[in-house]
């Protein structure tokens, strides 16, 4: 079987390649995948699967149902949008459109999924059961998978596959990971309210710049000194807006930022200990302050025995010397989590390093880019872990 999968994705490489790169040209923002949604559309009604458009408002899902006798249903996720980047790879398909970019690989991913389709629409008969494809719209604002579950996606699905493209591992190779892939990423708005007054007389006033400088350096202190090291946080202001004039002092302060975390005991804590460290700083200074904690998307959680499957098959197809067992988990974070709340799964980095660059660039960099020939290694991979997700767990 693995011969058969890995002969229709060499056929199909040429064609998985132009869809690649028609989709890198064409780069759609969160929720805005319109155009890509249709080409998606497309290729999997050519390829015979039954196709919604629509769920999740700018996603794809399709559908391929196997003749054997096995209920279940696996899905395999991929996403569609782009980023607000402007590309400066030279590539002869650079985005058309500028100011935005598949700098994070989504259009690897769709292809990856779309090239699994193809191969598995050609193999029905050895499918045991159904195999559910989701083109995920606005995973980089981590709205899209809760779009689709609300638009039932999710429906009688008993497991599910992702994949992400990862530029520090080769092509031709993937990284598998036990347990925790990603982090749970939170955001954060803290206000400090003080009162104004005249730059040359600070001492009449509450000034809520200096109370918020206070304010970060103690959290990132507190972090070293009160939080589990061996369960680790990052938090990081990435927004400060506040003042009015170079003489007057400031009233009023907004910090915006994320919180990310692994372990879901420290999470449920977080929102109760940054309160406390803002409180006793402005309360010392006779500021007050709000702290408006907002739950993102959590830990993505791979599933033991579904990683396993991935594993093997992985191994099977391309030797145990190309695939990683990651030794630790990202901070970055993955709305792939949210499915995860409705059956096991596991998701894998896809190794897209250029092998003649000693450095490649990071993803969401305007210089990424990635070894098409990794689309091969992603397709044979899914098709083949799903091949085998009935066959172990049948």
């Amino acid at each position: 079987m693995l011969t058969l999968i890995k002969d229709l994705a060499t056929k199909l490489a040429p064609r998985l390649i132009e869809i690649r790169r028609h989709i890198h040209a064409h780069p759609e923002l969160s929720g805005q995948e319109y155009q890509t949604a249709a080409f998606v559309s497309g290729v999997l009604s050519s390829s015979g699967l039954h196709v919604q458009e629509g769920v999740g408002k700018t996603g794809v899902l399709g559908e391929l149902q196997g003749t054997g006798e096995d209920k279940r249903t696996l899905a395999i996720r991929t996403d569609m949008d782009a980023l607000p980047i402007h590309e400066r790879t030279g590539l002869d398909f650079i985005s058309r459109t500028p100011g935005r970019m598949h700098a994070c690989g989504h259009d690897v991913h769709t292809t990856v999924g779309l090239g699994t389709a193809m191969v598995l629409s050609q193999m029905v008969d050895e499918l045991p059961g159904k195999v559910r494809f989701l083109f995920q719209p606005a995973e980089e604002i981590a709205q899209g998978a809760s779009w689709m579950v609300t638009d039932g996606a999710m429906k009688n699905v008993d497991a599910i596959l992702g994949v992400h493209v990862f530029p520090s591992i080769p092509a031709g190779s993937i990284g598998v990971r036990y347990g925790a892939l990603t982090a749970a990423a939170d955001d954060l708005e803290i206000v400090v309210i003080g009162e104004s007054g005249h730059g040359a007389r600070p001492h009449e006033a509450i000034d809520a710049i200096w109370i918020a400088a206070q304010v970060i350096t103690t959290l990132q202190q507190a972090i070293s000194r009160t939080q589990n090291p061996l369960r680790p946080v990052v938090l990081s202001i990435g927004q400060i807006n506040g003042g009015r004039a170079p003489n007057v002092i400031a009233d009023h302060v907004q910090l915006l930022g994320t919180v990310r975390s692994l372990h879901p005991e420290t999470r449920a804590n977080l929102p109760h200990w940054i309160d406390s460290i803002v409180a006793s700083v402005c309360n010392s200074y006779g500021a007050k302050y709000q702290v408006n904690y907002r739950r993102g998307v959590p830990s993505v959680q791979n599933d033991y025995s579904l990683t396993q499957v991935l594993q093997a098959a992985a191994e099977e197809a391309w030797g145990s010397d190309h695939v990683q067992v990651l030794p630790e988990p990202s901070l970055g974070a993955e709305d792939f989590s949210v499915y995860l709340e409705y059956a096991p799964g596991s998701m894998f980095r896809l190794g897209v390093g250029l092998k003649d660059r000693i450095l490649n660039y990071p993803l969401h960099h305007p210089l990424f880019d990635v070894d098409e020939s990794a689309i091969i290694t992603g397709v044979v991979t899914l098709a083949y872990t799903a091949y085998k997700y009935w066959q172990i767990s049948g």
